[in-house]
């Protein structure tokens, strides 16, 4: 169990710090304030994986999840920073704006959830399939080096550690068993890294800074603020949270063989959006499921939400201990992704399998997930393509998984239920003739 949690906290760490080192460069925090905001951050993110994995009463989906700081929040977050008059006042604004939308989402929850009998297989496919191929350039941003203006960025020996790495992974699962074959991730890992030494890019320096103990003191940039701006920009990152989160409930529930029902994604939503609301009070910013954990879920097929619940308490053990946080930061970023490359495709071969259960004989089903998928993409593909949209636009336009999710969604509804439409099994190619052409002919 600690070692597979571990391996949870492994493969989402580098998601979880990284939104807090930019907030916190934008809002001009010293070195030590730094390392306090990131360490708030996996502590708050301990005890909503806690929320979501344990749960009471009808919060958490207790499901295998890891929560931790969305990705989604940090545009705005930083546009708020840079409206900002006093720097100050900045990381109050944007506590009391998630205080607000947490609390909002939290009561929405109930009806949010009621949109799961909009996601058949030939949704949740589509989407799974996107979350997997949205992860990938993270993995290989991470196999390239963590800093994109380095020399060494995209270096030959960031490359070749990436592969190495990936290298050891594959060997581990297919010429082991049992326990070693579960930790494949976790030992890769490792052994990346010891390899990493010699080239060096392994840097210890920040374990023998970091404090021994240390606590996230209530409000220790400040009582939060509420500005009615900063609150509209933090509702609608919390509806786009609350979307991506819906669809990777879809997605685990179909891994762990327990599909996800209206009750159970309501549950879950519950657990986010609470975690949201309570993650301020400890200088924490809004959280949400880590999709890349549903990769390691995936592969290594160990489905209990308590090896998961062991990975929080190592998130909140990181989070009083600096330097057990920093132990895990010394992992190099292309070791991270090399092993990100199996995690995330692993996502995405997980949405394939839904796909081939959805019917693709099907000419509407065939046509939703082409194009949700098309839709889904360009943010990757084509990243300035919605450059000319408004800011709070974009919040939910760049975010494929979301606009993926919505396009099948609707196709669904206009395909599948609006009307009788045409049979669906009268083409089983988008390429193909249907029978009025075949029969002219």
């Amino acid at each position: 169990m600690a070692t597979s949690g571990l391996q949870h906290v492994a493969a989402m760490y580098a998601g979880v710090v990284a939104p807090p080192l930019i907030v916190g460069a934008a809002a001009g925090l010293s070195a030590t304030d730094l390392t306090f905001l990131t360490g708030a951050c996996l502590f708050t993110a301990g005890l909503a994986t806690f929320l979501q994995t344990l749960g009471f009463w009808k919060i958490g989906a207790r499901l295998p999840f890891v929560n931790g700081v969305t990705f989604a929040g940090v545009a705005p977050m930083t546009a708020i920073i840079a409206s900002a008059k006093d720097k100050s006042d900045a990381l109050p604004m944007i506590f009391g704006a998630v205080m607000v939308a947490g609390v909002l989402g939290f009561l929405a929850a109930p009806v949010f959830c009621k949109a799961v009998r909009f996601f058949p297989p030939v949704v949740t496919g589509s989407v799974i399939t996107l979350i997997g191929v949205s992860l990938l350039p993270v993995a290989f941003g991470w196999a390239q080096g963590p800093d994109a203006s380095a020399h060494d960025y995209g270096s030959a020996t960031n490359l070749t550690l990436a592969g190495l790495t990936l290298l050891i992974v594959l060997l581990l699962r297919r010429f082991t068993r049992g326990f070693l074959k579960q930790i494949a991730v976790l030992l890769g890992l490792i052994v990346g890294t010891l390899i990493a030494i010699p080239f060096g890019v392994t840097d210890f320096s920040p374990v023998a800074k970091a404090a021994v103990v240390g606590f996230p003191a209530p409000f220790h940039f400040g009582a939060p603020q509420f500005h009615i701006a900063a609150i509209l920009s933090m509702c609608v990152v919390m509806v786009v949270s609350m979307t991506e989160s819906t669809a990777d409930m879809l997605a685990l529930g179909e891994i762990v063989e327990r599909p996800s029902d209206e009750r159970t994604i309501a549950a879950g939503l519950r657990a986010d959006t609470l975690g949201s609301a309570l993650s301020p009070v400890f200088n924490g910013f809004m959280c949400s499921a880590f999709a890349q954990n549903i990769g390691l879920v995936a592969m290594t097929r160990i489905r209990s939400r308590f090896v998961v619940a062991a990975g929080g308490g190592f998130l909140v053990l990181m989070g009083l201990c600096p330097a057990a946080a920093a132990l895990i930061a010394v992992v190099p970023r292309p070791v991270l992704g090399g092993a990100g490359v199996v995690l995330f495709g692993s996502v995405a071969a997980s949405g394939i399998q839904t796909l081939v259960r959805a019917g693709l004989d099907k000419d509407n089903n065939v046509l939703i997930v082409a194009v949700s998928l098309a839709v889904g993409i360009i943010p990757i593909t084509a990243p300035g393509f919605y450059h000319a949209f408004p800011d709070t636009a974009k919040i939910v336009l760049d975010s494929g998984i979301s606009t993926g999710c919505v396009t099948a969604v609707l196709l669904n509804l206009v395909f599948n239920h609006l009307g009788r439409g045409r049979d669906a099994q009268d083409v089983t190619h988008p390429m193909e003739a249907g029978e009025e052409l075949a029969s002219a002919h």
